[in-house]
């Protein structure tokens, strides 16, 4: 309900005015990084008056670090800006005070990313604080940023703000967040000293690996050396580990093949029908003695029928396309390992590299590119005709922006193919984030052919090569 009126205006809502100050002092604070002093007081007195730490304004204070100290809100950072349901329709404007004071702090931590040298530790502060913000908005770490993938799961729940009138949409919102976050992350990491930590143990082992990092390091691996060298490598490993779980994971929840009862089920415990073994010798109860005995035990047919596969994923590895590059080349060796899946790779700018003995390994697969250059498709193809050899059972998966030099050569090359009965699947980004930039006249042609371009998260890969390979 409204205050008193004065001559019919309503009183001024003191945890309105409240909230707009916080809000403000945030506007303020992302567009001038000098304090505005009158904000600054007005914030502090408001913070305080609501029970909150005053270690909330202090920018060189991480959430994590705040949360330390005040374990009791960490509860309210999680979930803070999806929708808070209205009680019968009644604004609970103190909650709401409450909250632009949390949001303001996530998004000040993450959004005003200074200007200058970055050190380790400053780059996993804001890794820590960008974090927060994805988990703020209903997101595991790492979801919304081009990194790494957290978990099987995946997409992004429509959310709100919840703080009064229509929420907006952030599921239509979300989408643009996390390329905001992965391009904050990339300066971030531009503006280190890369090579001067790396050569420190103790510097590089705060290093959090991300897609920024990777692609530094990538670009620089021939300029390291020495301990330099051997802690990039070990950075790169343990990105390469952490995203091909979360691949294998969602590759292996396909049921490939039928099942194929010609092959005995192997006679292992994991694999025993302890429902059927039961029933069929229910005739050898003794109701005397209570005792069911058992003349022979019942196994599952686990052993499925496939036909070898030929997948063939060829990558442009030309400077706009890195993080299509590590997922590409992470996304292949983890196919490489299902059975009868026989898996070809090959890197292409203005030169092909055929990294097919390397592709079940994709450390060693990324230490082999050279990352930047130009584009020359027909180079690539070149060496991915040949290994057609049986197009009704062979996927081509072409990963590229598609910015061409030779454009009808190639396009012409890759409509043979299509012809020739192989699966051509054109895609024009498989990051985390989604962003991605494809040639027009491209996606047009690829539209007309029946092979539209995919474009999206590196999920819709997934299922499009699991949807071959079943």
């Amino acid at each position: 309900m409204s205050g008193p009126t004065i001559a019919g205006t309503p009183a001024p809502d003191p945890d309105e005015n409240r909230r707009q100050v916080l809000y403000w002092r945030l506007l303020a604070r992302l567009f001038d990084p000098e304090e505005q002093a009158g904000l600054e007081s007005a914030s502090l007195a408001v913070v305080e008056d609501i029970g909150l730490p005053a270690a909330l304004l202090d920018p060189q204070a991480s959430v994590d670090s705040v949360v330390q100290r005040h374990p009791e809100l960490a509860a309210e950072f999680d979930g803070l800006m999806t929708p808070e349901p209205d009680e019968d329709g009644v604004r609970d404007r103190a909650a709401e005070v409450r909250r632009a004071a949390l949001a303001s702090k996530v998004l000040l931590n993450v959004f005003a990313s200074g200007s200058g040298a970055v050190t380790a530790e400053q780059l996993a502060r804001w890794q820590s604080d960008a974090g927060q913000l994805e988990r703020a908005l209903g997101c595991r770490p790492g979801e919304l940023r081009g990194g790494r993938p957290r978990g099987a799961g995946g997409g992004v729940s429509p959310t709100g703000t919840g703080h009064g009138g229509p929420a907006p949409d952030l599921g239509r919102l979300i989408p643009g967040i996390g390329p905001e976050l992965g391009s904050i992350e990339a300066g971030l990491v531009r503006r280190m000293r890369l090579r001067e930590v790396l050569a420190d143990p103790a510097l590089a082992s705060r290093l959090t690996p991300s897609m920024s990092l990777i692609e530094q390091l990538l670009r620089d691996k021939d300029n390291l050396s020495g301990v330099a060298l051997a802690n990039a490598k070990a950075l790169i490993r343990r990105y390469v580990d952490e995203v091909t779980e979360v691949l294998r994971t969602q590759v292996e929840k396909a049921t490939v093949g039928e099942l194929d009862r010609s092959v005995p089920p192997k006679r292992v415990y994991r694999n025993l029908d302890l429902d059927r073994t039961v029933w069929k010798n229910l005739t050898n109860w003794d109701p005397e003695e209570e005792r069911l005995y058992v003349d022979r035990l019942y196994y599952r047919h686990t052993s499925r029928k496939t036909t070898p596969q030929r997948l063939i994923v060829v990558v442009d590895q030309s400077g706009s396309m890195v993080d299509s590059m590590v997922n590409c080349t992470i996304l292949a060796s983890v196919f490489a390992g299902l059975p009868k899946v026989d898996v070809h790779l090959i890197a292409y700018d203005t030169q092909a590299l055929d990294l097919t003995p390397w592709a079940h390994d994709p450390f060693e697969t990324l230490l082999r590119t050279k990352l930047g250059g130009g584009t020359d498709g027909t180079v690539a193809m070149a060496l991915a005709q040949p290994k057609i050899a049986e197009p009704r059972n062979t996927v081509v998966v072409w990963i590229s922006d598609f910015y061409e030099w030779r454009t009808d050569e190639l396009f012409e090359s890759m409509a043979a193919v299509h012809r020739s009965g192989a699966k051509f699947i054109p895609v024009g980004s498989v990051t985390s984030s989604g962003r991605g930039s494809v040639n027009p006249w491209f996606r047009e042609r690829f539209k007309d052919l029946g092979t539209p371009v995919i474009s999206g998260h590196i999920k819709k890969l997934v299922h499009e090569l699991k949807t071959f390979l079943t």
